[in-house]
């Protein structure tokens, strides 16, 4: 029963300074790779977000795993993120590859059951994202899109223009 309590100061005292040193190297690689390192932009980035934090756990509470091979895999994972990213901006089928198109769920106040049905989205998650916004009615929502990092966001009418930011919405009906 000891060990499963405590083992020893000295595996105390590892997990301390392995975990300052690995946060502090993780920090300074985060802030050097730039902003979108931690972007919520598309699931490519929640992947890279959510294996960062298995990483650093796994360095930190893994006696196998010596703090230089944790601080490789946390470049190896941000350089990889920031080269898909570099080449998505400069190349439309990278990015195609990487980005799903948000996706277009109610228009003029009238619900677009196949694409709520291809996403798996229900009505009641449309009202909720139409009272986030102030939306009272769903005859006021100019549309609700899907986005690529999968939030609902809602238009209201009053809101809209002819050319506003839909524009890059597939699906919009002429």
């Amino acid at each position: 029963m000891e060990n499963l309590f405590f083992t020893s100061w000295t595996s105390i005292g590892r997990t301390l300074i392995i975990g300052l040193l690995a946060y502090a190297g993780l920090i300074l690689m985060l802030r050097a790779s730039g902003k979108r390192t931690l972007s919520k932009m598309n699931a490519f980035d929640l992947i890279v977000t959510v294996a960062l934090g298995s990483t650093l756990a796994t360095v930190l509470l893994s006696k196998g795993v010596a703090l230089a091979d944790g601080l490789l895999a946390f470049a190896l994972l941000i350089g990889l993120q920031f080269s898909i990213t570099w080449l998505s901006v400069r190349f439309k089928t990278v990015s195609r590859l990487v980005k799903s198109d948000p996706t277009l769920l109610v228009y003029n106040g009238h619900y677009l059951p196949d694409a709520m049905r291809a996403e798996r989205i229900t009505e009641g998650e449309i009202l909720a994202s139409l009272r986030e916004r102030g939306i009272a009615s769903l005859a006021d929502a100019a549309a609700v899109v899907l986005e690529n990092d999968g939030t609902l966001n809602a238009l209201s009418k009053a809101s809209s223009a002819e050319g506003s930011s839909l524009g890059n919405v597939p699906g919009i009906p002429q």
